[in-house]
């Protein structure tokens, strides 16, 4: 019984949230609210919910802090060299503007935090990302793609649970599946070449000011773009697609935001052969020179400030979110000396703060009734179970195609201290190595990026301005197969 209203709580969820018939706030507390009662739990409802945000707390401090200190270095201008380098390599053309997204979101997912990664990914791309009217769930799909291939790191997570629950070294995890981790990476940038081409068929090559206009791109059937209106620099609000494809990619942004992968709004890059080169006021202001925020005198010093932070965090030197609440604090009182500033600064990101916390202690309704009902368990050993004896010899492979769903639906910790220790025991008894079962448990972390229960994919859509529903229906498709090209590149390399 349990197992059947787990699974059907997480289907509810997904398909009210895809189809926005629900907020995701409202779905992650009411739908396990009413299915506790369902399943004869209704009792200890507020015993599940207190767990599960005491166990969430921390990350919520954390994902604040973190939103309010990122957001202050972009504020002072720590950003502008990266997003301003990205704009000469990319010039205006779709290609590289996705690309280059995946290739920064896997560099700075060196730092082992998804969080940090979706905030510095984005920081540097919406700016462009909005300006030539690209959508935003291929900006957000790629960044958590390429972020769920490199949290595979050791110092990211995954690796150190497994090696944890099996009692195993980490480096024997890890070091033999770089092979087949280089071709997911491989794959998710071939992807990203792929999604480039779709949005230069779809909206055109364009030209931002102050570069040569390129040759326009040949449109794709069925769309066109329409020259922008004399006296305005806007584009990507004048092209039309009538491909199911274009348009699901379009319809990305928040419904309360207008300037996202349907319209770009003032500022946008002119179509070659159409509109002005002016910059208007409001138009591009990631890298506004002359925005009163910019601090280039202590460019360094916040330069430094980041890296002790993120060396520290990286070193384990302190909790994270009490690295993120000094460096906060830090930050505003040397760039912001005046406290009507600071002010100004806390209420300028407040916004993406209350929405990302409220996902999170929302997140933790739904994790406390799966775990405090025992859902969670009833699933997994029902799935376990289901394994048919013939496949022990082959349990590696079965780990790793187990490990999609299980890491979708369920938090790493779940998966790999309450799920992983049954499958290597399954293995073994069939002479399958445990290190083999923890290499293969890694290959779903693509698409674990993207599970409604990591906060830190709502930190992505939140500064992406991107419903979560939107984000998953486009993501998933391509996240679980980059997944499955691990899965199998580790086969043919006899990892798995």
């Amino acid at each position: 019984m349990l197992t059947f209203l787990g699974f059907a709580m997480i289907a509810t969820f997904l398909v009210l949230i895809m189809m926005k018939k629900m907020s995701p706030i409202a779905a992650l507390v009411l739908i396990p609210a009413l299915f506790c009662v369902f399943a004869g739990k209704g009792a200890h409802l507020g015993d599940y919910v207190i767990d599960g945000v005491g166990k969430l707390a921390p990350t919520a401090a954390m994902l604040m802090f973190a939103i309010v200190y990122f957001g202050v270095m972009i504020d002072v201008g720590l950003f502008d060299p990266i997003v301003r380098g990205i704009l000469r390599f990319c010039k205006a053309d779709p290609v590289r503007v996705v690309v280059g997204t995946a290739v920064l979101a896997a560099i700075v997912s060196l730092d082992g935090d998804g969080s940090t990664t979706f905030m510095i990914t984005v920081s540097a791309m919406y700016p462009l990302y909005k300006r030539l009217g690209l959508s935003l769930v291929v900006m957000t799909g790629v960044a958590a793609t390429a972020n769920g291939v490199m949290n595979t790191l050791p110092w990211g997570g995954p690796t150190a649970r497994a090696a944890t629950a099996l009692k195993v070294d980490a480096a024997d995890i890890f070091v033999p599946m770089i092979p087949a981790l280089a071709v997911g990476l491989l794959f998710v940038f071939v992807l990203a070449y792929v999604l480039g081409v779709k949005e230069r068929r779809r909206v055109g090559t364009l030209a931002l000011p102050g570069q040569a206009a390129p040759e326009a791109a040949e449109a794709a059937e069925e769309q066109e773009l329409v020259p922008a209106a004399p006296g305005t620099a806007t584009a990507a609000a004048a092209v039309t697609s009538t491909s199911a494809e274009g348009s699901a990619g379009s319809t990305a942004s928040a419904g309360s935001t207008a300037s996202g992968a349907s319209a770009a709004g003032p500022g946008s890059a002119a179509p070659h052969g159409g509109g002005s080169d002016a910059l208007p006021e409001g138009g591009f202001q990631g890298l506004d020179p002359h925005r009163p925020t910019l601090r280039p005198r202590l460019y360094w010093f916040n330069a430094g400030l980041t890296v002790a932070l993120l060396t520290a965090m990286i070193m384990e030197l302190l909790p994270i979110p009490v690295l993120f609440l000094l460096g906060a604090a830090l930050a505003l009182t040397v760039n912001f000396p005046h406290m009507p500033d600071q002010k100004a600064r806390i209420a300028a990101h407040a916004d993406n703060v209350l929405n990302v916390a409220g996902m999170v202690f929302a997140a933790a309704v739904f994790t406390g009734v799966l775990a405090g009902t025992g859902m969670v368990k009833h699933m997994a050993d029902w799935l376990v179970g289901a394994i048919p004896e013939g496949m022990g010899p082959h349990m590696a492979l079965v780990t790793g195609l187990l490990s999609l769903p299980l890491t979708y639906f369920m938090s790493n910790d779940g998966f790999y201290f309450g799920v992983l220790p049954v499958l290597a025991e399954a293995g073994a008894a069939h002479g399958v190595s445990s290190l083999e079962i923890a290499r293969a448990s890694l290959v779903g972390q693509a698409l674990h990026m993207s599970s409604p229960l990591v906060p830190a994919v709502y930190v992505l859509v939140g500064m992406a301005k991107v419903e979560f529903g939107d984000h998953t229906r486009f993501t998933v498709k391509w996240a679980a197969l980059t997944s499955l090209v691990v899965l199998l590149a580790g086969m043919l390399f006899g990892i798995i």
